[in-house]
Protein backbone atom coordinates (compact mmCIF):
# COMPACT_ATOMS: atom_id res chain seq x y z
CA UNK A 1 0.00 0.00 0.00
CA UNK A 2 1.02 3.46 -0.75
CA UNK A 3 1.43 5.88 2.12
CA UNK A 4 -0.71 8.98 1.96
CA UNK A 5 1.28 12.23 1.89
CA UNK A 6 0.20 14.76 4.43
CA UNK A 7 0.69 18.16 2.80
CA UNK A 8 0.26 21.16 5.04
CA UNK A 9 1.99 23.87 2.99
CA UNK A 10 1.44 25.71 -0.26
CA UNK A 11 2.76 24.46 -3.55
CA UNK A 12 5.12 26.56 -5.63
CA UNK A 13 2.39 27.26 -8.19
CA UNK A 14 -0.01 28.52 -5.52
CA UNK A 15 2.64 30.87 -4.11
CA UNK A 16 3.48 32.21 -7.57
CA UNK A 17 -0.19 32.92 -8.28
CA UNK A 18 -0.60 34.82 -5.01
CA UNK A 19 2.54 36.87 -5.69
CA UNK A 20 1.34 37.66 -9.23
CA UNK A 21 -2.05 38.84 -7.93
CA UNK A 22 -0.40 41.08 -5.31
CA UNK A 23 1.94 42.53 -7.96
CA UNK A 24 -0.96 43.31 -10.29
CA UNK A 25 -2.90 45.03 -7.51
CA UNK A 26 0.16 47.07 -6.53
CA UNK A 27 0.72 48.11 -10.15
CA UNK A 28 -2.86 49.37 -10.31
CA UNK A 29 -2.97 51.12 -6.93
CA UNK A 30 0.44 52.80 -6.58
CA UNK A 31 0.04 55.34 -9.44
CA UNK A 32 -3.40 56.28 -8.15
CA UNK A 33 -2.03 56.82 -4.64
CA UNK A 34 0.81 59.00 -5.95
CA UNK A 35 -1.66 61.05 -8.00
CA UNK A 36 -3.97 61.50 -5.00
CA UNK A 37 -1.06 62.61 -2.81
CA UNK A 38 0.08 65.22 -5.35
CA UNK A 39 -3.46 66.49 -5.72
CA UNK A 40 -3.87 66.85 -1.95
CA UNK A 41 -0.58 68.74 -1.70
CA UNK A 42 -1.79 71.17 -4.37
CA UNK A 43 -5.02 71.67 -2.43
CA UNK A 44 -3.05 72.31 0.76
CA UNK A 45 -0.87 74.84 -1.04
CA UNK A 46 -3.95 76.64 -2.36
CA UNK A 47 -5.39 76.75 1.16
CA UNK A 48 -2.12 78.21 2.45
CA UNK A 49 -2.30 80.98 -0.16
CA UNK A 50 -5.87 81.82 0.85
CA UNK A 51 -4.85 81.97 4.52
CA UNK A 52 -1.92 84.28 3.76
CA UNK A 53 -4.19 86.47 1.64
CA UNK A 54 -6.68 86.69 4.51
CA UNK A 55 -3.89 87.78 6.87
CA UNK A 56 -2.76 90.37 4.31
CA UNK A 57 -6.31 91.74 4.04
CA UNK A 58 -6.60 91.96 7.83
CA UNK A 59 -3.30 93.86 7.89
CA UNK A 60 -4.61 96.11 5.11
CA UNK A 61 -7.73 97.00 7.10
CA UNK A 62 -5.71 97.78 10.23
CA UNK A 63 -3.14 99.94 8.39
CA UNK A 64 -5.23 102.43 6.39
CA UNK A 65 -5.45 100.41 3.22
CA UNK A 66 -1.78 99.49 2.83
CA UNK A 67 -0.30 96.02 2.45
CA UNK A 68 2.96 95.14 4.24
CA UNK A 69 6.25 95.25 2.33
CA UNK A 70 7.13 91.73 3.51
CA UNK A 71 5.71 88.91 5.62
CA UNK A 72 7.67 89.69 8.78
CA UNK A 73 4.90 92.02 9.99
CA UNK A 74 2.21 89.33 9.66
CA UNK A 75 3.52 87.09 12.44
CA UNK A 76 2.37 86.74 15.21
CA UNK A 77 -0.55 89.21 15.08
CA UNK A 78 -2.20 88.06 11.85
CA UNK A 79 -0.75 84.54 11.46
CA UNK A 80 1.22 82.36 13.85
CA UNK A 81 3.80 81.56 11.18
CA UNK A 82 4.05 81.68 7.42
CA UNK A 83 2.93 78.21 6.29
CA UNK A 84 5.09 75.80 4.32
CA UNK A 85 4.12 74.37 0.94
CA UNK A 86 3.08 70.74 1.59
CA UNK A 87 4.93 69.52 -1.51
CA UNK A 88 8.28 71.06 -0.51
CA UNK A 89 8.07 71.37 3.25
CA UNK A 90 9.36 74.94 3.32
CA UNK A 91 8.10 78.48 2.74
CA UNK A 92 7.80 79.01 -1.01
CA UNK A 93 5.48 82.00 -0.74
CA UNK A 94 7.75 84.71 0.72
CA UNK A 95 10.06 84.98 -2.33
CA UNK A 96 7.08 85.44 -4.66
CA UNK A 97 5.29 88.15 -2.68
CA UNK A 98 5.06 91.44 -4.56
CA UNK A 99 3.28 94.57 -3.41
CA UNK A 100 2.52 97.77 -5.29
CA UNK A 101 1.57 101.11 -3.75
CA UNK A 102 -0.44 102.69 -6.58
CA UNK A 103 -2.84 100.96 -6.79
CA UNK A 104 -2.28 99.27 -3.47
CA UNK A 105 -2.32 95.56 -4.33
CA UNK A 106 -0.33 92.39 -3.93
CA UNK A 107 0.52 89.24 -5.82
CA UNK A 108 1.53 85.89 -4.40
CA UNK A 109 2.23 82.39 -5.72
CA UNK A 110 3.94 79.12 -4.86
CA UNK A 111 7.36 79.54 -6.43
CA UNK A 112 8.86 76.71 -8.41
CA UNK A 113 7.31 73.64 -9.98
CA UNK A 114 6.53 71.68 -6.85
CA UNK A 115 3.23 70.02 -7.62
CA UNK A 116 4.21 67.03 -9.73
CA UNK A 117 2.57 67.78 -13.05
CA UNK A 118 -0.75 68.84 -11.54
CA UNK A 119 0.03 72.52 -11.86
CA UNK A 120 2.21 74.67 -14.10
CA UNK A 121 5.29 76.37 -12.59
CA UNK A 122 4.52 79.25 -10.21
CA UNK A 123 1.02 77.98 -9.46
CA UNK A 124 -1.24 78.33 -7.50
CA UNK A 125 -1.42 82.12 -7.77
CA UNK A 126 -3.35 84.67 -5.75
CA UNK A 127 -3.66 88.42 -6.08
CA UNK A 128 -5.65 91.09 -4.30
CA UNK A 129 -7.71 91.97 -7.38
CA UNK A 130 -8.72 88.58 -8.79
CA UNK A 131 -8.30 86.38 -5.73
CA UNK A 132 -7.28 82.81 -6.55
CA UNK A 133 -6.25 82.68 -10.20
CA UNK A 134 -7.46 79.44 -11.72
CA UNK A 135 -5.32 77.75 -14.36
Amino acid sequence: MRAKRNSKGFTLIELMIVIAIVAILAAILVPNLIRARSRSQLTGCTTNLKNIATALEMYNVDHTGRYPQDFTTLAPNYMKTIPACPAVGSDTYTPSYTVTVVPDSFGLFCSGSNHGGFAPPDYPKFDSVQGLIER
